[in-house]
């Protein structure tokens, strides 16, 4: 059972309570309009942001796997996606980067019944955050969408010096929350990052896949919206 001996919950911040696509989007539409991209030649903000995401997820990874640092990834993003679209304009691209970090922590969207779920699960067990987002950008967030009153503790990637999937991270906020691998449980959406790295830390986890047409992971505890964590914890 889920619930046996269970007292800490581990939650990813990032599409799992923080609303990161929602969020993401309105600031790049803001930018999109500000930094006139239309008249340079962009179709539009919806094609701007589905070209973006896909060069932001591509330097994630370069991220995780340390081939790409903080601060390049930063600019590097807009600098791909702009070249998508013929403008190559390094300046555009640092600005563009500036901007995007300080105005989309101070977004505030998140996911369905984020608040009803935590306020309910708060009462019942200590609750914590891992999450690879960067450390000042993280707990703005935190603050400024209501959430931080929740958490006991908060581990970014950046501050424990490693990045889920790595056990490291998971051993650190395990310890930094006076929790216990046995007493613990991870909530996230990413199947090999959240899900499978905390298994390999010794921690049980629930996959949270808003997607209900997505395909079940045979063997994985799965919700498809946070308020059911209440239903089976």
């Amino acid at each position: 059972m889920l619930r046996e001996d269970l007292r800490h919950i581990f939650f990813d911040l990032d599409r799992t309570l923080w609303d990161f696509e929602g969020n993401s989007a309105a600031t790049l539409t803001e930018l999109f309009h500000e930094m006139e991209l239309g008249p340079a030649g962009v179709p539009g903000p919806a094609e701007f942001i589905r070209n973006y995401t896909e060069k932001n997820d591509l330097c994630w990874e370069l991220y995780r796997q340390d081939k790409m640092g903080k601060d390049r990834l930063r600019t590097e993003r807009f600098v791909m996606a702009l070249e998508t679209f013929g403008i190559n304009d390094p300046v555009l691209s640092e600005e563009m980067g500036r901007r995007y970090i300080d105005r989309s922590p101070l977004k505030t969207g998140l996911l369905p019944n984020a608040l009803e779920t935590l306020a309910y699960l708060r009462d019942r067990y200590t609750l914590h955050i891992i999450t690879n987002g960067f450390e000042e950008v993280q707990h703005i967030k935190l603050e400024q969408s209501g959430l931080r009153p929740f958490f006991d503790t908060v581990t970014t990637s950046e501050r424990a010096g490693c990045k889920k999937p790595e056990r490291q991270i998971f051993l650190h906020a395990l310890a930094t929350g006076k929790a216990h691998t046995f007493d613990s449980l991870m909530v996230g959406d990413d199947l090999e990052i959240d899900v499978y790295g905390a298994r390999e830390a010794g921690m049980k986890a629930i996959l949270f896949q808003p997607d209900t047409e997505a395909e079940k992971t045979e063997g994985i505890h799965t919700v498809h919206d946070l308020k059911t964590l209440c239903e089976w914890l």
